[in-house]
């Protein structure tokens, strides 16, 4: 049994609160829950909150049971055709409206729990005392105003200066934007308020729908202190492709990283699972009890010092690379975590193949810094 946004404005302007120009756009804070027997839709329209019971069998007695929680301040609207009793035919089937008192909170708390997860309550209490959140068209600055599910809120992130190392654009079409990341560049904030320039920072002005957080238009991710390619999509349609391309492994990714001596093998197939370290926060480790973790590589050129490697991810673990030449007793140079700390990084993420949301594929390359292939003259790529 299933129930619309169309089939619930009907029963709006049925029960005379909707006009005839009324569309399921003006539906918000929509949820639909299917039952066996009924389906219970909650909504705001106009201001005001409603819930809707649709089904075979939708009887008053047992309302209490059929809507968990129920909620003192829910009035129960009479039936416009025969206002004796609530349950009201429709297209074969009963239907019950209700209008409900909707539950006040705190706004710190409110966004806490309804918006980006990446913000703590005190962070959220920063952005609403710095006058970044709006509650109907207003700028409130207290986080004890009180907000229901009515209410219209937005926010708007501080600004951040423009960095003179912003990433360089590779490519860009209506659904996607492709970037060349600089090392030294976070992908996305971990929250608070004084935030440095991020690669969503950058994306945002290329975002052509409502997507709103500090992850809006990030797809995947690069470390910190890795240089190189990244998709960004520009809606939600967009990402939600891309999103499914990643997850479903039909990504192909193509690193090129200098290590501290050379491997033993010079091209092999890495099959080691990884977890987190359970001592040292924010880093991970090979763990036979972790989740699977594959890296296949091949060295490209050495010296006596360092090699250069090629490296293709077939999973995505966090830090996969980095952990698993640390383990072949090879880490990348640069390495603070997992190595020795040095002026950078020497990793780059040099190519990525994925099929767009235009459904063409295409293959994305961001050129090499000079400073991996410096010690390398000649080499093939």
């Amino acid at each position: 049994m299933k129930i619309s946004s169309r089939t619930i404005i009907k029963t709006l302007r049925l029960y005379g609160i909707a006009d005839i120009n009324a569309s399921p756009k003006a539906l918000r804070k929509l949820e639909i829950t299917e039952y066996d027997a009924f389906v219970r839709a909650t909504f705001v329209f106009d201001d005001t909150r409603y819930g809707l019971l649709f089904g075979s069998v939708v009887d008053e007695d047992e309302l209490e049971t059929l809507w968990p929680n129920r909620q003192d301040g829910l009035e129960l609207l009479p039936n416009p055709l025969d206002p004796s009793n609530h349950t009201t035919p429709y297209q074969g089937k009963y239907l019950v409206l209700l209008r409900l008192e909707p539950t006040k909170q705190r706004l710190d708390i409110y966004l806490t729990n309804n918006f980006d997860d990446t913000n703590s309550r005190s962070q959220w209490q920063k952005y609403i005392k710095m006058g970044c959140v709006s509650i109907n068209g207003i700028v409130v600055n207290s986080p004890r105003t009180e907000v229901d599910d009515t209410d219209i809120i937005k926010v708007a992130y501080p600004k951040v200066a423009a960095s003179p190392h912003d990433p360089k654009i590779i490519y860009q079409d209506e659904d996607v934007v492709v970037i060349n990341k600089p090392s030294g560049m976070l992908s996305h904030a971990k929250g608070g308020v004084l935030k440095e320039a991020t690669v969503a920072d950058f994306l945002a002005p290329y975002m052509t729908d409502d997507s709103d957080g500090e992850r809006a238009g990030i797809v995947h991710r690069l470390d910190r202190d890795t240089s190189g390619i990244l998709i960004g999509a520009r809606h939600k349609r967009a990402l939600a492709h891309l999103q499914k391309e990643f997850a479903d492994r039909r990504v192909s990714k193509i690193y090129l990283a200098v290590v501290e001596g050379r491997p033993k093998i010079d091209a092999a197939i890495i099959d080691l699972p990884i977890s987190r370290h359970p001592t040292r926060p924010s880093t991970f480790r090979v763990d036979s009890k972790g989740k699977e973790a594959q890296t296949s590589y091949q060295v490209l050129a050495g010296n006596s010092a360092h090699s250069l490697v090629r490296l293709a991810p077939r999973t995505g673990r966090t830090h996969q690379l980095r952990v698993h030449l640390a383990h072949l007793g090879t880490p990348i140079v640069g390495d603070r975590v997992y190595g020795n700390a040095g002026e950078r990084l020497l990793l780059h993420a040099h190519q990525l193949e994925i099929k767009l949301p235009s459904g063409e594929s295409r293959l994305f390359e961001a050129p090499v810094p000079e400073e991996l292939i410096a010690e390398f003259p000649g080499v093939s790529l």
